[in-house]
């Protein structure tokens, strides 16, 4: 099974302050990779350093079998969804994704008649002559997902894809996800929807303090913490935030 994404001993600072300190992993063909952690774990930081973005101080990148820093024409192969999505609001939807799909250098009949159905997946098709900047905020992150689809990317990294989705729209990404992982393609997701990761990931990374902490799939992760509770429970385990949450949980019952 081929490796899309590699990293080795990853470390990335901000000043004094170390996002990641050494941080492997790897995603491999046909395979959906979850990303948890709480805030400031450095899962951000990581998606970033995976798509070129940013360079990391120490340690090894390769997107399929490229630097993504020094080579950003693999972005061509690979699709992106950022948590706080930034999108050409005096566009339509129709421009807008056209736009992308020029930029990709798709032949035209392609992207559109992609982009007709993903507007239909993702029930955003009456919306397509409206300005993005009149789009509600779920409707905006339909596009994102769409813009990062259009292109049927070997490799889609989704950062809190699931934030202002609806149910219809939600339940419509897992299967594109699990449609990406049949044909051989791969997904990494980063979120705090815990549901979601035990769905319809193969393996999950935790992260905390800029490290990994655990990795496997859910059985492997809860026979490392010795318990048989849900991925909410491991999750607090693995970061020690168990006992400080038991100690304001007393709290809240003693004197709120």
């Amino acid at each position: 099974m081929g490796e899309l994404v590699e990293l080795h001993g990853v470390v990335k600072k901000f000043g004094r302050v170390a996002a990641l300190r050494g941080v492997s992993l790897c995603l491999r063909r046909g395979e959906v990779v979850g990303l948890l952690g709480p805030n400031a774990s450095g899962k951000t930081t990581l998606l970033k350093i995976i798509m070129g973005f940013i360079r990391p101080d120490r340690g090894e990148v390769r997107v399929l079998g490229r630097d993504p820093y020094l080579d950003p024409s693999i972005r061509a192969r690979v699709g992106y969804v950022p948590e706080d999505v930034l999108l050409y609001d005096s566009l339509t939807v129709r421009e807008f994704l056209y736009f992308m799909g020029r930029m990709r250098k798709m032949d035209p009949s392609t992207y559109i008649d992609r982009a007709r159905l993903l507007a239909t997946l993702f029930e955003i098709e009456d919306k397509m002559d409206c300005l993005v900047g009149s789009l509600s905020k779920g409707d905006r992150q339909k596009l994102a997902l769409i813009s990062a689809l259009l292109h049927e990317p070997d490799v889609l990294i989704l950062d809190e894809p699931l934030a202002s989705l609806d149910l219809v729209a939600a339940r419509v990404l897992k299967e594109v996800l699990r449609e990406i992982r049949s044909r051989g393609g791969g997904v990494i997701i980063s979120t705090h929807i815990l549901s979601l990761a035990e769905a319809i990931c193969d393996r999950i990374y935790l992260m905390n303090e800029g490290l990994i902490v655990a990795e496997g799939d859910l059985r492997s992760i809860k026979e490392v913490v010795g318990a048989d509770e849900d991925l909410e429970e491991v999750l607090l385990k693995l970061t020690k935030k168990d006992e400080v949450l038991e100690a304001l949980i007393r709290i809240l019952k003693e004197e709120f």
